[in-house]
C-alpha cells in the first residue's frame, strides 16, 4: 500500500467511520481520557494549540502517547524525556527548556513529524499525522497502525517490536490514538473535525529550513572534518622532513580519519533526510 498522505488519510478515515472501542478496553481508556480532560491539563493543552495551531485533543494525546502518565508535565511530549535537560531519546538533544509549553513547540514546530505544520485536521488527516508519530511501516504493509488502532475493533495484532522488526503476532498492549479520540469526542461533544480535503502540509516536500535544523550537527561534523583534512594536508606540504616517514604516516592517518568521519555524517545526512521526507 501507498504511503502517501492522501492514502493514509482515506485509510484512517474509513477506519474511523467503522471503529468502536473493545470493551475489555473500557475501563483503562476511561481512566486516561478523564485524566486528560482534567481542567486544568486541558488549560495548558489549549494554550499549545492557540500558540502551535495544533487541536487540543491532539496535543493531549501526543502527550500520553510519547510521556505517558504525567500529570505534572514534567516531560516533553518529543519523546518523555525531561524537558529541563538535554533529551538522551529520540529526538535527541533537544533543549533544555524553560517550560513544558516551550518544549512543546519545539517539538511539535522542530521536530519530526512537524505537526504544527500539519493542515488537514479532518478525522483522517488527524489520525494520520498521530500515525506519523510511530512511522509509516505499518501503513506501507497496509495494516491499521496499532499506535492510533490498538484497544479498538480495527487491530487485532502485529507490531513492530523494534525497529525493522515486525511480529506478525504481537498484540499491543497500549491504548491507540483513535480509542482515546472517541472516549474524548463523547465526554466532549465540542471536539469536532474539519472537513476532509485541505492540503496535508502548505509545501509537497520538506522546505529548505526543515531539512537544515534536522541535519545541522551532521552538516557540522562534515564541515569539521573537511577542514581537519586540509590542515594536515597544508602542514605536510610547509614542514621541513626531518622523518619524512613518520610524517607521512602521521598526515595521511589523519586525512584518512577526515574522510572516514565526512563519509559518515553525509551518510547520517541522507539519512536523516529521506526520514523527513517520509513523514512529511
Amino acid at each position: 500500500m501507498a504511503t502517501t498522505n492522501a492514502a493514509m488519510i482515506a485509510a484512517n478515515a474509513t477506519r474511523w467511520s467503522q471503529a468502536h472501542i473493545r470493551p475489555d478496553w473500557q475501563s483503562a481508556i476511561d481512566v486516561t481520557a478523564d485524566r486528560l480532560m482534567v481542567p486544568a491539563a486541558r488549560a495548558r493543552f489549549k494554550a499549545v494549540e492557540k500558540a502551535e495551531g495544533v487541536p487540543w485533543p491532539v496535543v493531549a494525546i501526543i502527550k500520553e502517547r510519547e510521556a505517558g502518565a504525567d500529570p505534572a508535565f514534567r516531560r516533553s511530549i518529543a519523546q518523555g524525556d525531561a524537558w529541563n535537560a538535554p533529551s538522551q531519546n529520540v529526538p535527541r538533544g533537544r533543549g533544555p527548556f524553560p517550560s513544558w509549553e516551550a518544549a512543546a513547540h519545539d517539538a511539535l514546530t522542530d521536530c519530526a513529524p512537524f505537526a504544527a505544520r500539519w493542515r488537514d485536521w479532518s478525522i483522517g488527516g488527524t489520525l494520520t499525522i498521530l500515525e506519523k508519530y510511530n512511522g509509516v511501516g505499518y501503513a506501507a504493509k497496509g495494516l491499521p497502525s496499532p499506535y492510533v488502532w490498538s484497544a479498538t475493533d480495527q487491530y487485532v495484532k502485529g507490531k513492530y517490536v523494534r525497529d525493522g522488526v515486525f511480529d506478525p503476532d504481537f498484540v499491543d498492549r497500549q491504548i491507540g490514538c483513535a480509542a482515546l479520540l472517541l472516549a474524548m469526542q463523547k465526554r466532549d461533544p465540542s471536539i469536532t473535525f474539519a472537513a476532509p480535503g485541505t492540503p496535508a502540509r502548505p509545501t509537497e516536500t520538506p522546505p529548505a529550513s526543515v531539512i537544515a535544523e534536522a541535519t545541522r550537527t551532521a552538516r557540522k561534523t562534515r564541515a569539521g572534518a573537511a577542514v581537519a583534512g586540509t590542515g594536515a594536508a597544508t602542514k605536510s606540504a610547509t614542514e621541513t622532513p626531518a622523518t619524512p616517514v613518520m610524517h607521512s604516516f602521521a598526515t595521511y592517518s589523519a586525512i584518512g580519519i577526515a574522510v572516514v568521519v565526512a563519509i559518515v555524517a553525509t551518510v547520517l545526512i541522507a539519512r536523516k533526510t529521506r526520514a523527513i521526507a517520509a513523514v512529511w
